[in-house]
């Protein structure tokens, strides 16, 4: 079964209960966050994994929450990503350098 924000919103109601404040999840995303970093940090990829899924779970949830599927929140910024312009940093990461005309 391919998950989708809502079912993953309807897993994390029955679970823990229906969520009272959205910004509680973000706050839980943090610490998972903080969770993949130490496993970077520790050379492991498999547990490295397993928090990087638990930070999307948690972004899952947020979305469901406000009506709305993170799978088409990422492919409608990607389609604004892609008309930016891009300075690299050197470090596999950058900013955009230019506004899209979409926001």
């Amino acid at each position: 079964m391919a998950e989708t924000s809502a079912s993953i919103l309807a897993w994390g109601d029955e679970t823990f209960g229906k969520v009272n404040e959205p910004t509680a999840l973000v706050a839980r995303a943090a610490v998972e966050l903080a969770e993949l970093q130490e496993a970077l940090r520790d050379g492991a990829p498999d547990e490295a994994g397993k928090e990087a899924a638990d930070v999307v779970i948690l972004l899952h949830r947020l979305m469901g929450v406000l009506g709305k599927d993170l799978a088409e929140e990422v492919d409608a910024k990607m389609a604004i990503n892609r008309t930016r312009e891009w300075a690299a940093t050197g470090d596999g990461t950058g900013g955009h350098t230019a506004k899209a005309p979409q926001e």
